[in-house]
């Protein structure tokens, strides 16, 4: 596959979201890749990996657990609450600074997607209604669990373990954090009007399913500054299980109760032509980045469109930036693709991690030596 930026193009122009100064609008969208150690502290090679990658306009990283109990949803990914984890990822902020590059941390809780054979904890929701899906454990291929419903007394706890993180995320020199809110993950299922069941302030009413995001969104901000704050939202995606009947309501109130607070951007999760994606642009003001997974392959036409037309200010891409680190020089001059290899999307080690080639070391050697 090849495609060519022109040199004017949207994509290719700076833009400051929050606080930051970026290059570009190509944005390096979060892929769990299952390489951190044990104790969730990320892989000795994440700060190669991520720093191969600094010619995006923003690296937003894999998502990181609050907590170890936030954590399960699949083995071996990352967490922020120890100081061990935390000098790791000063380590990887400092490796793509120096690379100049800029950086958030993406920041979730699993939810219902949690799996105690991976966590060690409790799997917990907002209502007692299990994913139909099944988790990858030391043990096999396992049914995930009926969650316990959180009480409302515990949902203050996991907004400050949020908020503890972010802090973290700063302190360790990261530009700034995304909320995962989107994709089937704990805030995601509160917003949702068939996952979320509670007859309490969390539940019912659009307004009372969007407090949790919201809330996490004010602590956060709160603590580090609304502009190193981004929020990912995902408006009828389908992924984790998930089900919405009403994919705009719940939106609308929580971007009208979180919009004066000058977030760095929203992170949308859809395919433009989707309604739910029309109600957000609407409601939404400020910096809007998209990523749109509804394309087979990545749609970097539409991108540079909807950016000329100021639909959208960035344009998130995964795979693409999975199989490419170089990937804005390669779109800016026209040469090919390589292909992502599946096969080592979750495995461990540098193979499929940090040994794709780029345009100044095309070979898988000189890639892996490279990164040495």
């Amino acid at each position: 596959m090849t495609f060519t930026l022109s040199e004017n193009s949207a994509l290719l122009r700076p833009v400051t979201v929050g606080g930051a100064r970026l290059a570009n609008r190509i944005f390096m969208a979060p892929l769990t890749r299952s390489r951190a150690e044990a104790d969730a502290t990320p892989s000795p090679l994440a700060a190669t990996y991520y720093a191969q990658r600094a010619g995006a306009g923003l690296i937003i990283t894999e998502a990181t657990a609050v907590s170890a109990a936030a954590n399960g949803a699949y083995v071996n990914t990352p967490g922020m609450y120890t100081a061990r984890q935390q000098r790791r990822w000063a380590q990887i902020a400092d490796a793509v600074h120096a690379e100049g590059g800029r950086i958030f941390l993406q920041l979730w809780h699993v939810g219902r997607m949690g799996h105690p054979l991976i966590s060690g904890a409790e799997t917990v929701g907002p209502s007692a209604v299990a994913a139909d899906l099944t988790a990858h454990t030391s043990a096999g291929r396992k049914p995930l669990p009926v969650p316990r419903a959180l009480e409302t007394g515990e949902i203050a706890g996991i907004v400050a373990d949020f908020r503890a993180a972010a802090r973290r995320a700063v302190d360790a020199g990261l530009d700034g954090i995304e909320i995962h809110s989107a994709n089937g993950y704990l805030l995601h299922e509160f917003l949702s009007d068939v996952v979320n069941r509670r007859t309490d302030a969390y539940g019912g009413s659009p307004g009372n399913r969007a407090r949790f995001t919201a809330e996490v969104v004010e602590a956060v901000a709160d603590e580090i500054g609304a502009d190193r704050v981004g929020l990912r939202i995902s408006p009828g995606n389908a992924a984790g299980d998930m089900s919405e009947i009403d994919e705009v309501s719940v939106y609308e109130e929580l971007l009208c109760r979180i919009s004066g607070l000058g977030l760095a951007y929203l992170h949308v999760v859809a395919d433009p032509a989707q309604p739910a994606f029309a109600a957000v642009r609407t409601q939404w003001t400020g910096t809007l980045v998209l990523n749109n997974p509804a394309a087979e392959l990545p749609d970097f036409g539409q991108a540079e469109n909807l950016a000329e037309w100021g639909v959208i200010s960035a344009a998130a891409f995964g795979r693409a930036f999975l199989a490419n680190p170089d990937l804005v020089e390669r779109l800016t001059l026209g040469a090919s693709l390589n292909e992502p290899d599946v096969a080592t999307f979750y495995a461990p080690g540098p193979a499929g991690y940090v040994d794709y080639p780029t345009l100044d070391h095309p070979t898988l050697a000189d890639a892996t030596a490279k990164s040495a």
